[in-house]
């Protein structure tokens, strides 16, 4: 049992290797196989070690970055995170006693991405296997399967690697069928590329002001970063570069720009500059007294700010607190530093800018599916995304976040534009391709022109049936391996097989 949890243990920091900004990708597929072998033969009883310490030697290695919050943020998220791996490897081992158990395994594990990625507290998808495909072969499959889609290919082949060392190669007849089929699926979206509908190209800026000092302290410097964002499109405009939209990022005004007169006064003056429409990046004061919303406004020249777009997935004791003044006191600790909850978006309507539909998201945002399916599928053509990320300015997170916008524009075939208040900026082609891209910590305007697409890729049709119809293969495999398990269980206990003289081997080893 030691030498499966030591296994498991590595086979999680090898996982973590697959993601920015390392992005080893053989490991996301071998950390899947180690998991499955360390788990493989195992009593249900005691599977559940080897899973936990996968996932928490994982997350501890992946999530590393959020010790800029601080050591007790991290270690509490990665131990939250660690306990839906406790259930995985139960079912793993338990599926491992069924035929076409390498299927179900990969299942089970897209069903657990599934579950963390929507329960609780809106969930947290950092971490799916499709999150660090960029630049390899199966980015090429987002359009066509989606990033659960594509979570599961990467499982199936993890599973299958697991199954030709679990069978030693006894049935190269079955082997080889298996690989030959899995290199098909995986090579066909590659050989077919999914062609999306161009229309007219507009000219798109990202500004990206910077944050004075460390580059981490957004409410001590909310004015000068205001000021900067608006000098540099003032900057713009004098350059007689020709632009149809300006993109700010999140917290480019972290005070209400509709109450803090300074703070207007300082958009209206870029936007009267500009003479086109700014995507304002505010924190806006919320009808409710103790709540504030993270709000994308259009803001436009002469009229001043127009359609908004409201963060869907704020981030729970860290935007918000749940429970707060009745399981959680009103201060404890760093939570003191919330003083108004985040407010809950509702709306999945694509803004209009520039006789454009944009699909907006404010940071983590971009790792939800429901967002940014959500407004494609009501016609978004252009993706935008508006981040601080100065907290983790100096850390993973940076790379790990603009590494999933090149996944969207991937998975829904449009142009992607990122605003960071100080790092990553980006431009993003549909192929992933990043045309314009910002040094970290540098004020910098990008400039790039995007074509706006029409239509929805097969990923967006399907949006969250593939991974609800993983978590239901799971729950009936799952079944048919407990009732599997009981019946040999059973049978252990008497040494016979009902109706037969017979003594049964033993089954498992561990």
């Amino acid at each position: 049992m030691v030498l499966r949890c030591l296994a498991a243990a590595v086979g999680g920091l090898l996982l973590s290797l697959g993601f920015a900004p390392i992005g080893l990708s053989p490991a996301l597929p071998l950390g899947v196989a180690v998991l499955l072998l360390s788990v493989h033969g195992c009593r249900l009883t005691r599977a559940w070690l080897p899973g936990w310490l996968f996932g928490l030697a994982f997350f501890g290695a992946h999530l590393w970055w959020l010790r800029a919050v601080g050591t007790d943020a991290w270690a509490t998220l990665s131990l939250a995170q660690s306990v839906y791996f406790v259930p995985l490897g139960v079912v793993c081992a338990a599926v491992a006693r069924l035929r076409w158990w390498p299927l179900w395994s990969a299942c089970a594990w897209v069903a657990v991405e599934t579950w963390r990625g929507s329960w609780p507290f809106g969930g947290l998808t950092w971490g799916r296997l499709s999150y660090g495909t960029a630049d390899t072969m199966w980015a090429s499959a987002l359009p066509w399967l989606g990033m659960s889609g594509v979570s599961l290919l990467i499982a199936l082949t993890g599973a299958t690697l697991a199954w030709l060392v679990t069978s030693r190669l006894r049935r190269p007849l079955a082997a080889g069928v298996a690989v030959a089929g899995l290199v098909a699926v995986t090579a066909l979206p590659v050989l077919f590329s999914y062609e999306m509908t161009r229309g007219r190209t507009l000219s798109v800026a990202a500004v990206q002001a910077d944050v004075p000092g460390e580059g981490t302290d957004v409410v001590g410097n909310y004015r000068e970063i205001t000021r900067s964002f608006s000098e540099a499109t003032v900057e713009l405009a004098e350059s007689d570069t020709d632009v149809d939209l300006v993109v700010w990022s999140e917290n480019s005004t972290a005070v209400d720009p509709f109450t803090d007169s300074e703070t207007g006064q300082a958009i209206e003056r870029a936007s009267q500059a500009i003479q086109v429409p700014i995507l304002v990046g505010a924190m806006v004061d919320s009808p409710r007294e103790k709540e504030v919303l993270n709000q994308g406004i259009v803001w436009q020249p002469d009229l001043g700010g127009g359609d908004r777009y409201t963060k869907r997935h704020p981030v729970a004791y860290g935007e918000y607190i749940p429970f707060r003044g009745s399981i959680i006191p009103d201060t404890y600790g760093q939570l003191d530093l919330i003083g108004r909850d985040m407010a809950r978006g509702t709306s999945v309507e694509p803004l209009r800018i520039a006789g454009a539909l944009v699909a907006d998201a404010i940071c983590f945002d971009v790792s939800y599916d429901d967002v940014i399916h959500g407004q494609v599928a009501q016609g978004g053509q252009l993706i935008t995304v508006q981040t601080s990320n100065a907290l983790f300015i100096n850390t993973a997170q940076i790379d790990q976040q603009f590494e999933i916008s090149r996944l969207r524009a991937l998975e829904t075939g449009r142009y992607v534009v990122v605003a960071a208040i100080n790092g990553v900026s980006g431009i993003i082609a549909p192929d992933g391709e990043v045309m314009e891209v910002a040094d970290p910590r540098s004020r910098a305007v990008l400039v790039g022109d995007v074509t706006l697409a029409d239509g929805s890729t097969p990923a967006v049709v399907l949006g969250p049936w593939t991974g609800r119809m993983v978590v239901l293969v799971t729950v009936l495999a799952s079944g048919g391996a407990l009732i599997t398990y009981r019946r040999r269980a059973r049978h252990d206990d008497t040494g016979m097989i009902p109706g037969r003289e017979q003594r049964l081997q033993p089954s498992e080893n561990g």
